[in-house]
């Protein structure tokens, strides 16, 4: 959803007494589920005609927070599924955390110019897909950005970095610095590139859990990993997700169903920092160097959290008019939410337009709601 994978991003996950609704924002601190009634403990074995309950789990992953939910009438293997999920998290951490010295892309960041390091089979897979939507994207995705990142000091509050460091740091930037032979999975950085995982990292996470536990979880089940969503199993009705307004990220506006695959948003509400009275976006435009800070929200739909993730980066990037264009040749579900418009007619209480592509329309918004609730 995010461009910066080492910054901590606190979604606002908001749960009613029966059935969770979460709005997918960015910068917002998790809501206490106890406080609701939801939080369930589970320390023993259900009556087999129980009824199905939610029991939820919450960590602290890749700079973010995580929310686990399941719904089932075993507690006790409920339980255990969210510990086997959460362990798939983790190890993902473990792989492409560029928090950690010890993870795998911190061993490519720091493998020595010219020399060749070998790939793991599964993050060999990860970087041919990055390449993919790279040029799918004509570069609006790039995750090759971190000493962009550094430049403009998005971890550290922001800075408007001078001419000759930023022209240094556009240089250093860019998968066209990192060579890669699939067939061996061999990757050789050209240049002191940086890779950073902060518009991949998140997806990759939910992908590599839907595909561990497919056939597995004994009920249906959702995971919010730092505002991204991503469910699994079958759940009557689906799981209640709302969006929320992109500038108030507290207002939910559209409240959808999600029956499976993920949702991803990027936005600047939260998240943007202001230095010297200037707002300086979190989410960088690779092809040209520079911070982007747009009034409007994007939303996206995939199968595959992975494309979810990277494809809200990038059409974020992309600005309403080229980005729906784009989705909609490619017919991708993609939502723009653009405030300060005309009341529309999916959403006649509040000062937002929503602009989406009609594979949005056609999965969601037959059956959506609407709200303006705080």
């Amino acid at each position: 959803m995010t461009i910066l994978f080492r910054g901590p991003t606190f979604p606002l996950v908001r749960f009613r007494p029966v059935i969770p609704g979460l709005i997918l924002c960015v910068g917002l601190l998790v809501a206490d589920l106890a406080a609701t009634g939801v939080a369930v403990t589970a320390d023993y074995e259900a009556a087999p005609d129980a009824e199905p309950t939610l029991i939820e789990r919450h960590a602290y992953l890749m700079g973010t927070r995580v929310t686990l939910i399941t719904e089932t009438a075993d507690r006790a293997a409920g339980s255990r599924d969210l510990e086997r999920m959460l362990r798939v998290l983790e190890a993902t951490e473990s792989e492409l955390s560029t928090w950690r010295d010890d993870s795998l892309l911190s061993a490519l960041n720091r493998q020595p110019v010219s020399t060749a390091w070998q790939a793991p089979r599964a993050l060999c897979e990860l970087f041919a897909d990055l390449v993919a939507w790279h040029r799918e994207t004509d570069g609006a995705f790039d995750p090759a950005v971190g000493a962009l990142v550094d430049a403009w000091a998005l971890r550290e509050g922001g800075r408007r970095p001078p001419a000759a460091l930023l022209e240094a740091a556009r240089g250093r930037s860019g998968l066209r610095h990192i060579g890669f032979e699939r067939d061996r999975c061999l990757l050789t950085r050209h240049d002191e590139v940086i890779l950073d995982a902060g518009a991949f990292g998140k997806g990759e996470a939910l992908d590599r859990v839907v595909r561990a536990e497919r056939h597995r979880s004994s009920g249906p089940w959702l995971i919010n990993l730092g505002g991204q969503v991503v469910v699994g199993g079958t759940r009557a009705g689906g799981w209640p997700v709302a969006l929320a307004h992109p500038s108030r990220r507290d207002e939910s506006v559209l409240e959808l169903r999600l029956m499976a695959g993920s949702l991803a948003t990027s936005g600047g509400a939260e998240r943007d920092h202001w230095v010297d009275g200037v707002r300086v976006g979190h989410v960088l435009d690779p092809r040209i160097g520079q911070p982007v800070s747009r009034p409007a929200s994007v939303t996206v739909w995939h199968l595959h959290g992975l494309v979810a993730d990277v494809l809200s980066t990038a059409l974020y990037v992309m600005g309403v008019e080229e980005g729906l264009a784009w989705a909609e040749a490619r017919r991708l579900a993609v939502a723009y939410l653009v405030p300060g418009r005309a009341p529309d007619r999916q959403l006649p209480r509040v000062d937002v337009e929503l602009r989406a592509t009609l594979p949005f329309r056609q999965r969601f918004l037959a059956a959506a709601s609407t709200s303006s609730r705080p």
